[in-house]
């Protein structure tokens, strides 16, 4: 691998830490288990994954490790659910963190800009939908005690 390809993959992986960072400090400021070191880990290792599937295999099929990482995922992001009292927990949570890989496998490909859009829009859902769910919940408990 060129030192001019190391430099380049060093600086996505870097962006990669820095993306998924601004998808996990939402989620550690509201106190969920899955925080900002997490969701980090999980975009800075799907970026690596992508990374090494896409330089290191020469003419073999770059998606078969890249397409690997959705499944672990899935099983990471089902250790993030829980169920209490009658009520599933987490599932915010479990999709902030798969979504968090589509971040590190756009950065893995080259695609800077397109994993920008990908974390604004991810933040974007976590910060002001749930503003607007709250609003809801208010209008739906006032309706209630009607």
């Amino acid at each position: 691998m060129s030192l001019e390809l190391q430099l380049e993959v060093g600086l996505l992986m870097l962006l990669s830490i820095l993306l998924s960072a601004l998808v996990g400090v939402n989620r550690e400021r509201i106190d969920h288990p899955a925080g900002l070191r997490t969701h980090i880990l999980v975009g800075m290792g799907s970026c690596a994954f992508t990374l090494v599937s896409v330089h290191a295999f020469g003419e073999g099929d770059p998606g078969r490790v890249a397409s690997q990482i959705l499944p672990g995922l899935g099983f990471l992001g089902a250790g993030a659910i829980i169920k209490q009292r009658g009520q599933v927990q987490g599932l915010t949570t479990a999709a902030s963190l798969w979504s968090t890989a589509s971040i590190g496998m756009a950065l893995g490909t080259g695609a800077w800009l397109l994993a920008i859009i990908i974390t604004l829009l991810i933040w974007g859902v976590l910060v002001f939908i749930w503003h607007f769910e709250v609003h809801i919940l208010e209008t739906k408990g006032n309706k209630e005690n009607e």
